[in-house]
């Protein structure tokens, strides 16, 4: 027989409330699955389950959080291994595409694509940024076309003419999150496509309330949309 714990975070948990909380604490602090089986006195494979749910919460905040408007950079990044030899090109090899784009003076918001193409591109564009803002971006095609669906205010900065800031034409906020991002991830020394995403929007939620008590923030997402386990 199971022994099944009083909950409010976690419906059917094994585990305490308080023995759950030390655990979101801790991931609040950065601490990597391995490290907080050994302070919790659990195994890796249990607190790694319970990491994977807050994550897939988080993510859900995330994607819930109101359109964009106002000054907004946007950008494409690339994560993954080196390029193959021989392959060239945006997104060249096995790497996962990303689009993201950044509020100035405000949060982020990142989505793996399936390409850099122009109607994908547009598309979240679109569905993300309210049609009076103000939109920079670099000189790469998919961004043509911006003022021919609403966007009368986009300016650009070619990255291949080694223009990085013309006035107040830059990326460099969502240029800033790229590093972030691909600094934490290289800690887990190679990020499992299956879970790209939920680490993608781990960083995004990171950065985007680094300001502010991670582990509060988390309690009360949790405690919203609690987890089920099984």
């Amino acid at each position: 027989m199971i022994l099944l714990m009083k909950n409010k975070y976690a419906n059917r948990s094994k585990i305490s409330e308080a023995k759950f909380r030390q655990i979101v604490k801790l991931f609040a602090l950065d601490l990597d699955a391995t490290q907080i089986s050994q302070i919790v006195d659990l195994e890796r494979k249990t607190v790694n389950r319970y990491l994977m749910a807050i994550r897939e919460r988080i993510a859900g905040f995330c994607e819930a959080e109101s359109p964009f408007q106002g000054e907004i950079e946007v950008d494409e990044s690339y994560f993954g291994p080196r390029r193959v030899k021989g392959k060239r090109g945006r997104g060249a090899g096995s790497k996962t595409i990303v689009f993201g784009m950044k509020k100035r003076n405000g949060n982020v918001y990142a989505e793996i694509v399936p390409d850099c193409s122009k109607a994908t591109l547009q598309a979240i564009i679109r569905g993300k940024i309210e049609p009076d803002s103000v939109i920079y971006s670099d000189n790469w095609h998919g961004y043509d076309g911006l003022v021919d669906v609403g966007y009368d205010k986009h300016y650009r900065v070619n990255h291949g003419k080694d223009e990085f800031v013309n006035g107040k034409s830059h990326i460099n906020g969502i240029e800033g999150f790229w590093g972030y991002s691909k600094t934490r991830m290289s800690r887990h020394r190679g990020v499992n496509k299956k879970y790209f995403y939920l680490h993608l929007k781990e960083c995004e939620f990171r950065y985007n309330y680094r300001n502010e008590d991670l582990y509060q923030k988390i309690l009360k997402i949790v405690r919203e949309n609690p987890l089920f386990y099984s």
